[in-house]
């Protein structure tokens, strides 16, 4: 496989994806469903913001935090493990290492496919979180999309590559289910998901900062709400693509190694 296969490749891949998400939209409204714990979590902190604020959030910026969450986890969401664990267990792996594009590639467009529809969603609670919270639910300059457009492309390639990584250690284990439920576990509490990073006490932040769920989520959030001045958004823009360089290094050894140990059964 070369890189101008590859490149030819995309576009009908890209359509392919659109396809297959626009036919299978129930699944991605239910996918969506599933995805609505920071309405929740904004239910629960602006209750707890009624009695006055925590930290630097009052209601207004809980609804703006919360509903960005929202948006970015719409945005960035990977189900590639899934993908990958199954069709390992099936055998049907086999039939994507037949073709002359990387499956990587193949997992990656796939998802990156559904993103059209997925903005289809993103727009309407966006426009809701600037109609309440005003132009702080938004980054207020040209330069400040461009540092969201970097942290949310981080964001997504950290996910990929996780999920790259959860899905090729089914080549080496009998089933990797358990450890994506802790992947999930540690997402949830340590991403900025449930609540902001910047709640856990001084000792734990730290840890928050060295791993890498509050890349994947957090930051982008942060980015899209103003949270930082243009040179602390720098240095953690900075620590999240040291991240995407170390996993994406980390996901392709382990898919090449675990590949050697493929062998298909059933499908």
């Amino acid at each position: 496989m070369s890189l101008r296969t590859s490149l030819r490749a995309l576009p009908t891949l890209l359509r392919i994806g659109f396809s297959e998400a626009v036919a299978y939209r129930a699944e991605m409204v239910v996918w969506v469903l599933a995805t609505t714990m920071p309405l929740i979590m904004l239910a629960l902190w602006s209750a707890v913001a009624r009695g006055g604020d925590v930290g630097r959030f009052g209601q207004a910026e809980f609804t703006g935090y919360f509903l960005a969450a929202f948006c970015v986890r719409q945005l960035t969401s990977s189900w590639v493990a899934w993908m990958l664990s199954y069709e390992v267990k099936q055998g049907t792996l086999a039939m994507r290492l037949l073709r002359p594009i990387s499956p990587l590639l193949s997992y990656a467009t796939e998802v990156l496919a559904g993103i059209p529809l997925r903005v289809a969603v993103v727009l309407p609670v966006l426009g809701i979180s600037v109609w309440a919270v005003g132009g702080r639910a938004v980054p207020a300059s040209l330069g400040g999309w461009g540092l969201f457009a970097l942290g949310i492309t981080g964001g997504w390639l950290i996910t990929f590559y996780l999920n790259v990584m959860l899905g090729a250690l089914s080549l080496y284990l009998e089933s990797s289910q358990k450890l994506m439920e802790i992947y999930m576990v540690l997402f949830f509490v340590c991403s900025g998901y449930m609540f902001p990073v910047e709640f856990f006490p001084p000792g734990l932040r730290a840890v928050m900062d060295a791993l890498p769920f509050r890349y994947q989520m957090g930051l982008p959030v942060e980015l899209m709400t103003g949270a930082h001045a243009p040179a602390e958004a720098w240095g953690l823009l900075a620590k999240q693509w040291a991240w995407v360089a170390g996993l994406g290094v980390g996901a392709t050894l382990l898919w090449r190694r675990g590949l050697a140990r493929f062998a298909a059964f059933g499908g």
